[in-house]
């Protein structure tokens, strides 16, 4: 299959090219750090910025959304949404 923009480059505003499921966890941090998370079934997520030192809570987060944060690290405890993706 072409592709009409391989030559161009990636930024964190271009659109992700990669999905990959996100399995919560106290204190492992994810393998790189997505552009964006997809979250298939709302809830709440706790997680730790790229370049934060700590952690922030968010609430109320609607099932099908799209969230433009780069988190380190999503964390298992007081994480309740599921189906979540790392947009890379």
């Amino acid at each position: 299959m072409s592709d009409p923009f391989s030559t161009r480059a990636d930024s964190v505003s271009a659109p992700a090219a990669r999905a990959r499921a996100v399995t919560p966890h106290d204190s492992n941090a994810l393998p790189e750090v997505p552009k964006a998370l997809y979250v298939g079934s709302g809830g709440t997520i706790t997680m730790r910025g790229s370049g934060d030192s700590a952690d922030s809570v968010w609430t109320n987060i609607a099932s099908g959304s799209t969230l433009p944060f780069r988190p380190s690290h999503v964390r298992a405890t007081g994480t309740t949404a599921t189906n979540i993706l790392a947009l890379s």
